[in-house]
């Protein structure tokens, strides 16, 4: 028999702590491929690349200072939607928001919130004013449009945990302000 030309590599040999230090390689280099992420989307045109605008968030509605008399309770923000209600490709956040209470059905204002300069929240809009002491339920923001419930009272005597009246609207924004629109009651309410 006749010696191998080519050094004996015995040490090649795969055993379980090689597969394990692989396999722990390939894990890393795939989890560092998952956190890299493609740059901002480019478009071209005559005058060449240019960086695609990016849509600042809507607005946070806990960062929002609003127009509410609570005498010295703080306030809450119920709910809050958001979209693009005035069509600039920036979007706005529509927010509920009413006087922490202890007991009782404190009343809603429903305010449009844009971005501030310090990138906070800013009223600005009020839509539903406290002062006509309604209750704002189910709020929602499509195509532009905020359409709400709203629940009221038909007398001073109506108790506030059972307003008695109901109103479902909408508001959309038309030459430079919010425009307020009545809703048909769907069959059965």
């Amino acid at each position: 028999m006749q010696p191998s030309a080519v050094p004996d590599l015995a040490h090649t040999h795969a055993r379980p702590v090689h597969w394990l230090a692989t396999a722990t390689a390939m894990a890393a280099v795939v989890a560092a491929a998952g956190l890299l992420q493609p740059g901002a989307a480019t478009a071209t045109s005559a005058g060449g690349p240019q960086a695609a605008p990016a849509a600042a968030p809507a607005p946070d509605a806990r960062t929002a200072t609003y127009p509410l008399e609570c005498g010295g309770a703080p306030s809450t923000v119920a709910r809050q939607a958001r979209g693009d209600l005035d069509g600039d490709g920036h979007p706005e956040t529509v927010a509920i928001a009413h006087c922490e209470a202890g007991s009782g059905t404190p009343p809603s204002g429903l305010y449009v919130l844009t971005r501030g300069k310090d990138t906070g929240a800013r009223v600005a809009a009020t839509l539903v004013e406290p002062a006509q002491q309604k209750n704002v339920t189910e709020l929602a923001v499509r195509d532009g449009k905020v359409a709400a419930t709203l629940l009221g009272y038909s007398s001073p005597d109506v108790p506030s945990c059972c307003p008695d009246e109901r109103e479902r609207v909408e508001w959309h924004w038309k030459g430079g302000a919010f425009v307020r629109t009545a809703l048909a009651e769907p069959v059965g309410m």
